[in-house]
């Protein structure tokens, strides 16, 4: 079956974007709801995109994450707003871990505001936003540097098991429907553990296009987590694991 214009359109901006929510699709081909999520459920049925929670996403390898300056441009408005929200729960001269992804790089923004921070981080995106903050002291792990700017290896896992902090604010790759977090790399994946491992309260920052997402390194259960920040509800059945969990729920 030949696809139709709208879905190719659907398609083409799911591929150039990462992301596509349902209501920017609406606004953009003046159409309802229920016509797009045909055309996505159509779409997703011949394994050409991925439903998520609230739109769709391109069918993205499971091995290999997306390149970084596509990243940083997929779901701003909503990475900004769990930005926020992730901030309004960080109380002045409080310690942090914040580890890599562009989410996390948001938070970092929007922590500007605050005072007397000390920031521990593996991305140095965050170290360069804070480190103009002459009340903040930004501490950054070493190891080997990415092209993305995040730092891994066994020196930023020794160097982060040095502390003990009030937060850690974690972005992750993917969240399975079984509570699995999963990223693509198991050095970066290493040095989230120690981060988590190390924290007494653990945020985890997550637009609802990581929701199902696939991704071939487990880093742990939902359980690890004290918040989750989204955009959008996850499944009943996320939802009710997390419950199990105590994990709580920020929507923003």
């Amino acid at each position: 079956m030949n696809l139709g214009p709208r879905q190719q359109d659907i398609l083409d901006l799911a591929r150039d974007r990462g992301y596509v929510s349902i209501d920017e699709l609406v606004q953009a081909f003046a159409v309802t709801p229920q016509t797009i999520r045909r055309d996505i459920n159509q779409l997703a049925e011949r394994g050409l995109l991925r439903r998520t929670h609230g739109g769709a996403a391109s069918e993205a390898s499971s091995i290999q994450n997306t390149a970084y300056v596509m990243r940083a441009g997929q779901m701003r408005e909503e990475k900004q707003r769990i930005a926020e929200a992730v901030a309004a729960h960080i109380p002045d001269h409080a310690s942090l871990f914040i580890n890599i992804g562009t989410t996390t790089e948001a938070i970092a923004r929007a922590l500007l505001g605050h005072k007397g921070l000390k920031v521990i981080t593996n991305n140095l995106h965050v170290a360069a936003q804070l480190s103009d903050k002459s009340d903040f002291e930004v501490l950054v792990a070493g190891g080997t540097v990415r092209s993305d700017g995040g730092i891994v290896g066994q020196a930023a896992v020794d160097f982060i098991q040095q502390f003990k902090v009030d937060y850690a604010l974690v972005g992750i790759s993917g969240i399975d429907e079984d509570g699995s977090l999963l990223d693509f790399d198991y050095q970066e994946v290493r040095v989230s553990q120690a981060i988590i491992d190390n924290a007494r309260q653990v945020f985890l920052a997550a637009d609802s296009s990581k929701f199902g997402r696939n991704a071939v390194v487990r880093l742990g259960p939902i359980s690890l987590v004290d918040r989750l920040f989204t955009d959008h509800h996850p499944s009943p059945a996320l939802a009710r694991l997390m419950a199990e969990n105590k994990v709580q729920l920020e929507r923003v």
